[in-house]
Formats: structure tokens, sequence, C-alpha cells
């Protein structure tokens, strides 16, 4: 199931880091407003503000991480494909040597 989800990831990576570059200026403060509102309120948007910035930077970590999963994911793929690939040509000679045997074994029974 989260096979299927992984190209869709794997689309939304590179631009979930500069979605939230992007969004952090918009959460900062800005002074004219802060002077004509109250102290109590005045610390509620700041609050908020610190808020935002630090999810928009924890959500740009996680991007960094979730992109070098994906590189890791990639990497053991490649590498259990040519595992696979390797084991499949073992098989396909294995199989062709028993055949061999079995076709030398024939022919000395039958002679």
């Amino acid at each position: 199931m989260a096979i299927q989800f992984l190209p869709i990831i794997k689309a939304l990576a590179p631009y979930i880091a500069q979605v939230a570059t992007s969004a952090v200026p918009a959460f900062t403060s800005k002074p004219e407003v802060a002077a004509k509102v109250d102290p109590l309120l005045a610390k509620q948007i700041q609050e908020l503000q610190a808020a935002a910035v630090q999810n928009a930077e924890s959500i740009h970590v996680l991007a960094e991480k979730m992109q070098q999963a994906i590189q890791q994911i990639e990497a053991a793929a490649q590498a259990a494909n040519k595992q696979v690939a390797a084991y499949k040509t073992m098989l396909f000679v294995s199989f062709g040597l028993s055949i061999a045997a079995i076709a030398a074994s024939v022919y000395i029974l039958v002679r």
C-alpha cells in the first residue's frame, strides 16, 4: 500500500522544502501593526508567528529527511534488482546444466 504513494511522495518532496521556505516570510511580524494593538494580543501574535516559523522550519527538515529516505529506498531497490538478476542468471544456468545432465544420462541409458 505504501508503494503506491511512493511516486507521489517522490514528486512532491522537492517542492515541500520550497513551500516551507517561501511560507516563513509570510509569518514575520510587522512593526506598525504591533504598535496599534494591545500588549496581550501582540504577545499572542508573536507566539503564533514563532510557532509558525518553527513549524515551517520543521517541515523543511522533514522534507529533507524524506528526500534522503527516498534516495536510500531507491538505492536499496536497485541493489535488490541486481540481486534478483543474479539469482535469475544462476537459475537459468543451473536449469541448463540440469537439462544437459538429464540428456547425458538418458543418452547413456539408451546406448
